[in-house]
């Protein structure tokens, strides 16, 4: 099968093609093969029915479906089952199949030897001609989407599908035949590939009982675990806290502001505290702060000072003035409960694959402050349930997924952490009643974050123990 389609989006494809069950063959990857209309030619001509898919850098998916072979001849082809489709907008699931208008069956699709896929009059999809050069990020195609010519654009424009350009970084078409593909996830047809104990209601509550009994070190006085989150806008951050909140509440909550903004929703550092239903705070908090933007948000500065405890809770971040040791609350001799005791990368899975090289960049200068302080790093990873349709069905089966692990295996690449390291979660989002599942598998992720803190706060207790004994040394010396 190979390529970048999910199972989750064959399904949707299937579904819009119709006519029974279908397996999808990977034909052709810009990536692997070249963006040469010959090279398309040769790989996709005469091998009956395909769809084109389309993945841009900002998390968008797109393409279209051809029930007859594609050729090199120089003619349009009359079809009435060929259409156009979304599966995903900015990241976001957006399905849209947009059929062929009724008047227009003779301009389905276009077949030139100069032309990759292109279908319609005008054209409302042409991908590419002749030959495009990779940027190395990307490839600038140098079609055009101009929906709505031939094909039904159900009152969207091509900004609402391609984000107003034709930047891709991976350009795929599939064969398409009928039968049924490989069997389905199942735990017991596969081995997990993370190993828990048995998801029922005895681990839930095991699970919350742990974290309702955690205290930090004593000895060090230190009243709450700091966790700090970080992460890029809409990638969860929020969201995270207001799931763990809800397990605690027994209801769903939305204490922190949470959505899809394309700039960041939440403007303070908030060191949120978690309490269960009597309103009793658990020993830990969730620290929030600005997502992460290419030119603006968090900054490796602002960072440094979150990390060792020199902002204020609740400080308000201004875009046009930087936090410096002069600004009102700063803490100039922070204590132990004020220092980050583990920070948490948020990053959403569905779009790990468009995830901006600056922002990379920009977490991986974070990256480089904590190593030097010593301050564990974890990788949240959100919106799994959109990998795979079996987990969206059913969340225990993400150590089973194939498609879950493979992201688990690229996040940590990313970062250069362990996959130990990279906890897959799905958020409450959409929810109105607490899940069992999804709620063992947020616990699951908040205990590692928590054993995490914990190894941080007894290192500290150590490095304070042997500086008290040298000085002890060097007192008995004099």
């Amino acid at each position: 099968m190979g390529g970048k389609l999910t199972d989750k989006d064959m399904d949707q494809l299937e579904q819009w093609i119709g006519t029974g069950p279908k397996t999808f063959t990977l034909l052709y990857a810009i990536t692997r093969d070249g963006c040469n209309a010959t090279t398309f030619h040769q790989k996709c001509d005469n091998q009956g029915p395909t769809v084109t898919v389309l993945y841009n850098q900002q998390g968008s998916v797109y393409g279209g479906y051809a029930p007859v072979s594609w050729n090199s001849t120089n003619q349009y082809i009359n079809n009435t089952s060929a259409f156009l489709y979304q599966l995903r907008f900015s990241g976001n699931e957006k399905t849209t199949k947009f059929p062929i208008k009724s008047s227009h069956y003779q301009y389905a699709l276009y077949f030139h030897p100069s032309y990759g896929p292109t279908f319609g009059y005008g054209h409302d999809l042409n991908t590419f001609t002749i030959t495009v050069n990779s940027s190395g990020t990307y490839f600038a195609l140098n079609g055009g989407l101009s929906i709505g010519n031939t094909y039904d654009n159900k009152g969207l424009t091509a900004n609402d599908i391609n984000n107003g350009n034709l930047n891709v970084t991976e350009l795929e078409v599939y064969k398409v035949d009928y039968g049924t593909r490989p069997s389905k996830v199942k735990k017991e047809d596969t081995k997990p590939w993370r190993m828990t104990k048995s998801w029922n209601e005895q681990f839930l509550n095991e699970l919350t009982e742990e974290i309702v009994s955690f205290k930090p070190i004593p000895d060090l006085k230190v009243k709450d675990a700091r966790i700090l989150i970080i992460g890029p806008v809409g990638a969860g951050k929020s969201s995270f806290f207001n799931s763990i909140n809800s397990i605690f509440q027994g209801r769903i909550t939305q204490k922190a502001c949470s959505g899809s903004a394309e700039q960041s929703l939440t403007t303070a550092y908030t060191p949120y505290k978690v309490k269960v239903r009597s309103g009793a705070p658990l020993n830990f908090r969730l620290c929030d702060t600005r997502g992460l933007e290419e030119s603006q948000g968090l900054d490796v500065l602002e960072c440094n000072y979150l990390l060792d405890g020199n902002i204020p809770n609740y400080y308000q971040f201004n875009t046009n003035t930087q936090i410096t040791p002069k600004t009102p609350g700063f803490k100039a001799n922070p204590t132990d409960n004020d220092v980050i005791h583990c920070a948490v990368f948020v990053l959403d899975a569905t779009t790990l694959e468009v995830l901006s090289s600056k922002i990379i960049e920009k977490m991986k200068g974070f990256q480089n402050l904590m190593n030097q302080k010593g301050i564990p790093q974890i990788i949240l990873l959100t919106k799994i349930d959109k990998l795979c349709k079996e987990v969206e069905q059913d969340v225990s089966l993400v150590f089973n997924s194939p498609e879950v692990q493979q992201h688990v295996d690229k996040a940590s690449q990313i970062l250069g952490l362990p996959r130990a390291n990279v906890l897959p979660v799905k958020n409450y989002e959409n929810e109105l009643e607490l899940h069992d599942n999804n709620s063992i598998l947020q616990l699951l992720a908040l205990r590692q974050m928590l054993n995490f803190a914990q190894d941080f706060l007894d290192h500290l207790l150590d490095k304070k123990d042997d500086e008290q004994t040298e000085m002890e040394k060097l007192k008995l010396d004099q």
